[in-house]
């Protein structure tokens, strides 16, 4: 018998579902078998009527609580059925959500709740699949501390009353399949709070969002077809510390505009990006946060969409088709990626479930002072897969080729920007963040492991000693770390006017003294291009003759030095202005004679450079490092050699810093014969004053500077020269 209406229970139920606190409305809802049959019941407010159709048996049925719960008994319980609703204006079918079983298992449940799930992805957020071979999308959220969670959106009309989850015992994790909901459709996540209030979240999980402002979820489905296979094994294969690295840095919103001054797509960029950095002669492109978030000004760098790819540019698989373009051409991708904080906004993972969910409970560590923003809980499980499995999620799905990851000493310091008694110390009574160093460890060794090749990157400004040792070894495991000392020091020492220069020498030779204490990247960034700090053009003195040439020795010097290459957008330019979010690089001044020189210098070097074995093969040990002479501070000259893997010298890198020729310069060599002239930076074709070797130097055995044999050269202004070593006889 169907319990009747105004029943204390149904009344309870019904005021729970309204409430948003029911933690199993398929208790209630959906197909229950009786002693002679079934029942089925129903729920919503709006529907004036209601029926079960089972095949061509349509059975009425009656509403048992007057804000809208239906119920109707059958004969026998049906394999499968839909609702037939009217409202009064239009009458509706749907398959009913409350008759299908969970659409995760005790395993998945087991592993979300011990922190080892390494495909999050697929099992929380929106997944379009056919279940009880019925389409529809399978909604999944962690929020154990929530009194209730709908799921609400473009299938109910955005009526919060509709869709209410059920929890999956003590995983924390509400679930609910919804019929007839697939790609396309936007949602969001209704969540009861322990205080009974109520607030609309993003899905943390995911996969893409509504362009910003707009701040929905969207369920999407990949039809994309890899292309890359090629590519992929060929990064499985590689060393990437004895492989030539240069890395063109991008903000791809601010690169090149298209008509009306908008963003270029994902698909625009796959081509035009592509053919560029072709050009140009990179080996990766690394962009800037492109995981959604809502504020534009903020780079990337405050996420709240951790597995959604931008939709300023365009869709996940059009961001997908921008990879397997790139390495079409050869070309890696490195993403920026934001695992240290996250903004407070309150759609999104701040107080997810009315809780300090994903961040730390305690604002010492909670809360990071200098970017207004909240730290993730790295010491609870659930929050640690969460990350570890958004680095993997970028790699599987994208196939990304690492991760740069941003303000890793943010992370590693309970004390970073704060004073004395506004941090926490370690069990130890420390500074070091002992979960954090886990937490970075596990992620880098899961990337090492299951996808072989990649690269991470941390962005760490600090000693921290072992970032690029194995975790196996004690370090934290990165593949490579950002040189952020030898870039003050060199930027530092560039800067200054030569007639300064000779005091400020040893910032070009300092960097040697650690410079194979970890796997280096040396990285002229964005970071150097704003806040009032001025283009690297501007940084340098002298009038803009001057200014060009102390640029392209910089360049020069750069890439000779033991280390990977990045570079940031607009530093190939000579660009002028500082740079800015809004608007594209100034892609006339390349009209300019002088900085479409620097430009054919950069694309020289990275040739160069990938075509000389001993500047790269053993950017990793001392063994390919030789000074030639690096204390000739009062003539501004500098230089050493590059050997290569079998330690023969291979390359010659002399710097002339002054703004005077030296003619006649004897500087030492370690084999004698012809070094041909590589490059120089005061070439004609780079905007220089032309001078140079003719070509090349004959060494003889004349020891000098240590070296057993020298060469009397002609050191160009303000320039470096790269000098060949003799071929083998």
């Amino acid at each position: 018998m169907i319990t009747p209406p105004g029943s204390p229970a149904v009344a309870d139920a019904v005021s729970r579902l309204l409430a948003g606190e029911h933690h199993d409305p398929h208790s209630l809802l959906g197909i229950h078998p009786l002693d002679s049959g079934a029942v089925v019941r129903a729920f919503h407010p709006r529907a004036t009527g209601a029926w079960v159709v089972d095949g061509a048996t349509v059975t009425p049925m009656e509403r048992v609580d007057p804000r809208g719960l239906y119920a109707a008994r059958l004969p026998s319980p049906p394999a499968a059925y839909r609702l037939r609703m009217h409202d009064g204006q239009q009458t509706w079918e749907v398959d009913d959500p409350y008759r299908f079983l969970p659409t995760l298992g005790e395993l998945d449940l087991h592993l979300i709740g011990q922190g080892q799930h390494h495909r999050l992805w697929t099992r929380l957020g929106a997944r379009p699949l056919t279940h009880q071979d019925v389409a529809g999308t399978a909604f999944a959220v962690w929020a154990p501390n929530a009194r209730g969670v709908r799921v609400v959106g473009d299938m109910g009309g955005w009526d919060d009353r509709l869709h209410p989850m059920r929890t999956l015992g003590p995983s924390g994790v509400w679930e609910l399949f919804v019929p007839g909901v697939g790609p396309g459709a936007r949602y969001k996540f209704d969540v009861t709070r322990a205080d009974g209030t109520h607030v609309l979240k993003a899905d943390p999980l995911a996969l893409a969002a509504e362009a910003p402002p707009d701040t929905a979820s969207v369920v999407t489905a990949s039809s994309h077809t890899w292309q890359d296979a090629t590519w992929m094994t060929r990064r499985a294969a590689a060393r990437w510390e004895e492989r030539p690295v240069a890395i063109y840095e991008v903000h791809l919103g601010s690169w090149r505009r298209g008509p009306g001054g908008r963003v270029l797509t994902y698909t625009e960029a796959a081509e035009q990006l592509g053919d560029y950095v072709v050009a140009l002669g990179f080996t990766h492109v690394e962009l800037m946060p492109i995981a959604e978030h809502p504020y534009t000004g903020s780079w990337g760098y405050q996420v709240t969409g951790y597995f959604a790819p931008t939709a300023r540019y365009g869709s996940p698989d059009e961001l997908r088709a921008m990879v397997d373009a790139l390495h079409a051409r050869d070309i890696g991708l490195l993403i920026d990626w934001v695992p240290a904080h996250f903004p407070r906004d309150e759609w999104a993972l701040a107080r997810f479930d009315g809780t300090a969910l994903y961040e730390h409970v305690d604002p010492r560590r909670g809360e990071q002072p200098d970017w207004g923003t909240l730290v993730f809980n790295f010491g609870r499980g659930e929050v640690r897969n969460f990350l570890t499995s958004n680095a993997r999620y970028w790699c599987d799905e994208f196939h990304v080729d690492g991760l740069r990851v941003d303000a890793v000493a943010a992370m590693l310091y309970l004390d970073y920007s704060r004073r004395q008694g506004e941090w926490l110390p370690n069990r130890y009574g420390g500074r070091e963040n002992l979960e954090a160093m886990e937490f970075l460890r596990e992620v880098t060794e899961s990337l090492r492991v299951d996808h072989r090749g990649s690269l991470t990157v941390a962005e760490e400004s600090t000693a921290w000693p072992g970032v690029t040792r194995t975790a196996a070894g004690g370090g934290l495991g990165f593949s490579l770390k950002w040189n952020m000392g030898w870039m003050h020091d060199t930027l530092d020492y560039f800067s200054n006017d030569p007639v300064f220069r000779r005091y400020h020498h040893h910032q070009l030779s300092f960097g040697l003294w650690y410079a194979w204490s970890e796997h280096f990247v040396l990285p002229l960034s964005h970071d150097e291009v704003v806040h009032g700090k001025g283009s690297l053009y501007t940084k340098m003195p002298g009038d803009r003759w001057q200014k060009l040439a102390n640029l392209r020795a910089l360049y020069a010097w750069m890439w000779a030095h033991p280390g990977k290459k990045l570079l940031f957008m607009g530093g190939e330019l000579a660009q002028e202005r500082e740079w800015s979010e809004d608007s594209e690089l100034d892609w006339q001044l390349l009209e300019d004679p002088g900085s479409a020189g620097v430009q054919r210098l950069i694309a020289d070097l990275n040739r160069r450079y990938g075509a000389e074995p001993a500047l790269w093969e053993r950017d990793g040990s001392p063994d390919g490092f030789r000074w030639i002479d690096a204390g000739n501070a009062d003539q501004n000259v500098i230089s050493f050699y590059r050997a290569d893997a079998s330690g023969r010298p291979g390359v010659a890198c002399v710097a002339n810093l002054a703004p005077v020729v030296h003619h006649g310069f004897r500087v030492g060599l370690p084999l004698a014969g012809r070094w041909p002239e590589l490059l120089n930076t005061d070439a004609g074709d780079y905007g220089g004053s032309g001078v140079g070797n003719l070509g090349g130097v004959e060494a003889a055995a004349v020891p000098w500077n240590g070296q057993p044999c020298s060469a009397e050269l002609t050191l160009p202004p303000l320039a470096v020269l790269w000098l060949g070593a003799p071929a083998l006889a």
